[in-house]
């Protein structure tokens, strides 16, 4: 759907900005467009690290809500993994080596030869996003 609604958008005119899973499909569509993208926190191989969570779950945001993540959604994410990134030059991967949910390392090897912000603590949820604004900013020379 993200791939059909920007179909008509200059990939020299446009970004894409997405953290953990999100991080994961920026980087699909930045290959699939040639577009420059933000990783926060990039998920690597959602594949591997969601397969165990098979079955009904609650949301995070909210836990009263729940949804069935089902064996078809790991295949279609296998499906979906970009093979290695091509022109490193067009990301920018801020890491936080504090990450309690992904492994720093992972994201940094994946994103070799890329603009790596790689930060020291951290978490996942990038809490002090704000301070990173300015480099977000300057990479995508907004």
């Amino acid at each position: 759907m993200i791939e059909s609604a920007c179909a008509d958008w200059r990939a020299d005119a446009m970004a894409v900005i997405g953290s953990s899973l999100g991080g994961f499909y920026a980087t699909i569509l930045a290959e699939r467009t040639g577009c420059r993208a933000v990783l926060l926190n990039p998920a690597v191989d959602p594949a591997r690290d969601l397969a165990g969570f098979i079955g009904e779950q609650a949301s995070w945001h909210d836990p009263q809500d729940h949804f069935v993540f089902r064996a078809e959604d790991v295949e279609a994410l296998r499906a979906l993994t970009p093979g290695a990134i091509t022109r490193p030059q067009r990301y920018l991967a801020i890491i936080a080596k504090g990450d309690e949910v992904l492994d720093w390392r992972e994201m940094a090897a994946r994103y070799a030869g890329a603009r790596i912000k790689l930060l020291q603590g951290g978490d996942h949820a990038l809490s002090d996003f704000d301070h990173h604004l300015p480099d977000i900013v300057r990479f995508l020379a907004l």
